[in-house]
């Protein structure tokens, strides 16, 4: 997912889950935004362009644990360094 408004245009997150309130997800890139300090974004933001990362949301479907080097490896291999 990328971010297309905000401060953070541009940026790619991996989805984390949904937050309580309606219209807005938790997301994250192993960087800036880890694990542990997600941020909440509004889903209207987002841009999903198609890239399944299957080896992080089968683990996060499953409640393991998620590490933010699996992240940025992830979104490394990928192509999708943020800015």
């Amino acid at each position: 997912m990328y971010s297309k408004a905000g401060r953070d245009i541009g940026r790619c997150y991996v989805l984390i889950g949904p937050d309580e309130k309606e219209g807005y997800v938790w997301v994250a890139d192993g960087e800036v935004r880890t694990i542990a300090r997600p941020k909440r974004k509004n889903s209207r933001h987002l841009v999903y362009r198609g890239e399944d990362l299957e080896s992080l949301a089968v683990k996060l479907i499953e409640g393991k644990q998620v590490f933010d080097t699996e992240i940025r490896s992830a979104l490394r291999a990928y192509g999708n360094e943020g800015r």
